[in-house]
């Protein structure tokens, strides 16, 4: 195998890699709030969204073709050197990626890709080989208007739902019937990510192959498609319990009715962006139906505090992973072929040291869900009692009911 072949292999391989963490971390996006309310049992939600994530790949390439055909102009670099430049950009992604999945951080994937790209572009090659339009239009515009505008419909329809629903008022259980609704909606999440996360993916490796003179379209092969698709169901597969848990207990108290209203948003919203090619942030989106539907909610609050930091991790994602990517790209410029090579050996040692140091605190299935059970507080509602309290107070129907049934 030649050099430029390997090269193409290990960009390959390392792309898919990043696919996989994309998955894992973004599981939480469609399934933490119907696992928080009880619409769905943790291992079967997962297990639908990773089904649903592998059949959404295939509905749509258009978020494909605004990496692979825009944001990185191919022609202003040079073939043997472009395809060592997106290895050290997914660098930069995983290693951010990995990072805050350790920390439980509801990062966005797609902006940690798309900031170690551009991070790798400018240090390997120059600021002329990034078409800013195109990433002004198709990403940064888009991280701005898509979590607003998918608040601003949770909250209309968190309204709705409430309004029509008026009569179970005071009733705690009166609008469980919402988590039925759940299971449709987080099902429909699911299937946006998948329309929007995997092709990411599919755009890089494609992108590669087009440097390098090995394909001549910007559209995705069926080979590259499969491979994206089936790759990102294993990483949903693998759960994401670590972000699942910091959505379930950190992010919101959500109940049915706001659950189905944030999940009918966060994938409308999606689903339009991947028609039009937004390559958007899920996590970001979902994180504004969320509140959107917290504000929608008589009586809720929201925890601003909580969202401010969450906030700062979406700032903080674009550069760090640029850099990361960046950094990556100086050992390439520096030691050409083997700059890979060594970029390769550095990449495993910090996918190994993450992995191993995630190994001293296990979060899986079981110790998630007792968390997420306990439910977040970034949107309270004034009224409700604590849930020590809640808890006292539903053994003490328990008993109650017991005396009289003897």
């Amino acid at each position: 195998m030649d050099t430029a072949a390997l090269v193409i292999v290990l960009v390959i391989g390392l792309a898919l890699f990043f696919d996989f963490t994309n998955g894992f971390h973004d599981t939480a996006n469609a399934m933490a709030t119907p696992i928080a309310t009880g619409a769905l049992k943790p291992k079967v939600a997962v297990l639908l969204a990773a089904v649903l994530n592998l059949v959404g790949a295939f509905l749509s390439t258009e978020v494909a073709r605004t990496i692979s055909g825009g944001m990185i102009r191919e022609d202003e670099i040079s073939g043997a050197v472009f395809p060592a430049i997106i290895f050290a950009g997914l660098i930069g992604a995983i290693t951010w990626n990995m990072l805050t999945w350790l920390l439980g951080l509801p990062s966005s994937s797609s902006h940690a890709l798309f900031g170690g790209l551009i991070g790798a572009t400018l240090v390997g090659v120059g600021v002329a080989a990034i078409d800013f339009g195109v990433v002004m239009s198709k990403v940064i515009l888009p991280a701005v208007i898509a979590p607003v505008t998918a608040g601003l419909i949770a909250f209309s329809v968190t309204k709705i739902a409430y309004a029509l629903t008026r009569r179970y008022d005071g009733k705690p259980d009166g609008r469980s019937g919402f988590r039925w609704g759940q299971i449709f909606t987080s099902s429909l999440v699911a299937l946006a990510h998948g329309t929007n996360d995997a092709q990411k993916t599919m755009g890089v490796i494609t992108l590669a192959l087009l440097a390098v003179g090995w394909q001549s379209d910007p559209d995705p092969q069926l080979w590259v498609i499969v491979a994206c698709a089936v790759t990102i169901a294993l990483g949903t597969y693998m759960g994401g319990w670590r972000i699942i848990r910091t959505l379930g207990k950190g992010l919101t108290d959500v109940k049915p009715a706001q659950g189905f209203a944030a999940e009918t948003s966060t994938a409308s919203t999606i689903l339009a962006s991947s028609a039009l090619g937004f390559a958007l942030s899920t996590t970001q989106v979902a994180s504004g139906s969320v509140i959107g539907s917290g504000l929608g909610r008589r009586g809720s609050t929201v925890r601003w505090r909580t969202v401010g930091r969450i906030a700062i991790g979406w700032v903080l994602t674009l550069p760090a992973a640029g850099f990361v990517g960046a950094l990556a790209a100086l050992v390439v410029v520096w030691f050409g072929t083997w700059g890979v090579m060594v970029d390769a050996a550095i990449a495993l040692v910090i996918i190994v040291g993450l992995f191993l140091r995630s190994r001293r605190n296990v979060v899986d299935a079981g110790n998630a869900m007792s968390e997420v059970a306990e439910s977040g507080h970034a949107v309270t509602v004034t009224g409700d009692p604590p849930p020590t309290r809640r808890r006292a107070a539903a053994a003490a129907r328990r008993e109650q009911d017991d005396r009289a049934g003897r």
